[in-house]
């Protein structure tokens, strides 16, 4: 069995989680490096989680030919840039979500990662969750679809912050954040998922100090319309439908969970659920590890697939509702 020694990039609340599945779950991954800007937030990462190495400079952390592999959970706007830095240095690499914030960063990163034989995948648990099939599978019931229905609303334990005049990088369009890029981008992942991408699309933000805090993603396809909400700035009830003309399918959780599908047609209405473990982050390492055993790349490329569409609708609407980030002029 192969082992990929990972080094991780960030320490937020998300890096803790896929490592500590990481260390209780993974087979053929292992952490062996950090990288923090401060070194007791990498030590104390290290210490947690049975790192060797710790690093504070980026170059050195890249430049250790014992890190097979890189997780990338820094802020969004870095996410580019550090992805391309590992792959020149020869590394497989796991970034979060979102990819980055241009399409043409994302396409040339693709490039890259094939050019040199390595593995590359956006860390979106959606795909990899047991309840995903349910979906793709059960669409074919609800014969043509006519609607897509989607809301991810969940007040940031930031907005606060933000209210006070402060600007948390979760929200900083410096560093390409806002709810579109956050929580609305998984609606907007799962959507050209199931679907592809749409003809045309638009994005409705409320904006607060010129930052998109919540809006509706609309999405135009042949014969139907999908509409993706999500906040920052409120709480409620989140879900992802599709509805057809002979029954519906109704995701409780939604894009970001699928905790639970339920799919109801004229003679039918049942509900599954193959995720036992609440966390979504459970099933993605344990999938990740899993194709990074078995050498899939042909699954992960088809993931890329799905990133990259996805990139490029977000970019789209995102420029289109005036929203811009560093870079976007060159």
């Amino acid at each position: 069995m192969n082992e990929f020694r990972m080094g991780t990039i960030g320490s937020g609340a998300i890096v803790h989680s896929i490592l500590n599945y990481v260390q209780k779950e993974a087979r053929g991954i292992r952490l062996y490096a950090v990288y923090s800007r401060t070194m007791d937030r990498g030590r104390s990462l290290a210490e947690k989680y049975g790192a060797e190495k710790v690093y504070t400079n980026l170059e050195a952390f890249l430049e250790d030919a014992d890190i097979d592999l890189i997780y990338i959970a820094s802020p969004n706007l870095l996410h580019y840039e550090q992805t391309k830095r590992a792959l020149l240095a020869g590394k497989h690499v796991i970034c979060e979500k979102p990819f980055c914030p241009r399409a043409d960063q994302a396409k040339e990163l693709i490039t890259l990662a094939k050019e040199r034989h390595l593995f590359l995948v956006e860390a979106v648990p959606t795909t990899f969750l047991p309840n995903y099939p349910i979906v793709t599978d059960s669409l074919k019931k609800l014969r043509k679809v006519k609607l897509v229905l989607a809301n991810y609303s969940k007040l940031s334990s930031r907005y606060s912050q933000l209210l006070a005049g402060e600007l948390p990088n979760i929200f900083n369009p410096q560093f390409a954040g806002g709810c579109l890029m956050d929580i609305n981008y998984y609606n907007v992942y799962l959507t050209v998922a199931l679907f592809g991408k749409p003809q045309t699309a638009a994005y409705s933000p409320n904006l607060y100090r010129g930052i998109d805090t919540s809006g509706v993603v609309h999405m135009q396809y042949d014969g139907f319309v999908a509409e993706c909400a999500a906040a920052k700035d409120t709480w409620g009830v989140n879900f992802y439908q599709v509805e057809g003309e002979n029954g519906f399918l109704y995701i409780r959780d939604g894009s970001n969970g699928i905790a639970e599908v339920r799919i109801v047609t004229g003679d039918s209405d049942r509900t599954i659920d193959l995720q036992p473990v609440p966390d979504r982050r459970y099933y993605e390492v344990k999938e990740l590890d899993a194709l990074l055993q078995a050498g899939d790349h042909k699954s992960l490329e088809a993931r890329l697939n799905i990133t990259l569409a996805a990139v490029e609708t977000v970019e789209a609407v995102r420029k289109a509702a005036g929203i811009v980030f560093p870079g976007d002029k060159e």
